[in-house]
């Protein structure tokens, strides 16, 4: 599947939600990030919660869901992951997705691909030690991490409401820079690696 990159704006990014629970505080955190997004950002959900547990041997069969998936990593600029800690790590549904979005090899759909990475919990240290796990796995993905701002966000009830507003206004501040950084993440390394056809922005 052929990598396309689009170096001018708008950037369409790619949301994965690391829980697939209907009430998944993540969720709801991830859908006001969306809205606090610049709007070179174009985000969308990318759902994760129908796939199969990855199979290698199913590999040369891929199933739809899976297709899918790949899909619709490959053609996002990039890709934003919020997700929670499950046991000092991330979720199993997260970790099936990103096998599935990284085979076979030599067809990594992850690869060179800008990644944000932020996650609430209720705990004060708000998803820090799921992120590093994460980290380690995308950075085996070759996927280019924003690491210049951590988000580990601690969740209360009403932190972001049913408008997906965030309520507690240094949050807010916070989260849009968060994205606004996220942006300009991006941009960079668009500019940077290379196009399909082995020329860069610049060149």
């Amino acid at each position: 599947m052929a990598e396309t990159y689009h170096h001018e704006p708008p950037y369409t990014i790619g949301v994965i939600c690391g829980s697939i629970a209907a009430s998944s505080i993540n969720r709801r955190l991830a859908r006001a990030l969306i809205k606090l997004a610049p709007p070179a950002l174009q985000c969308s959900f990318i759902e994760i919660d129908q796939l199969d547990l990855y199979d290698r041997d199913r590999d040369d069969a891929y199933p739809p869901e899976a297709v899918e998936l790949k899909r619709a990593i490959t053609e996002a600029d990039g890709i934003l992951i919020v997700t929670p800690e499950y046991n000092r790590s991330i979720p199993g549904a997260l970790k099936n997705a990103i096998d599935w979005a990284s085979r076979p090899y030599g067809e990594n759909a992850l690869n060179r691909k800008p990644v944000g990475i932020i996650g609430t919990s209720p705990g004060g240290i708000g998803t820090a030690v799921g992120q590093q796990h994460l980290k380690t796995i995308m950075s085996f993905c070759n996927a280019p991490m924003m690491n210049e701002i951590e988000a580990y966000v601690q969740y209360k009830d009403g932190l972001v409401d049913d408008d997906d507003d965030v309520t507690v206004e240094s949050t807010k501040e916070f989260l849009s820079t968060y994205m606004a950084a996220y942006d300009d993440f991006v941009r960079r390394v668009l500019t940077v690696l290379p196009k399909a056809d082995g020329s860069t922005a610049a060149g």
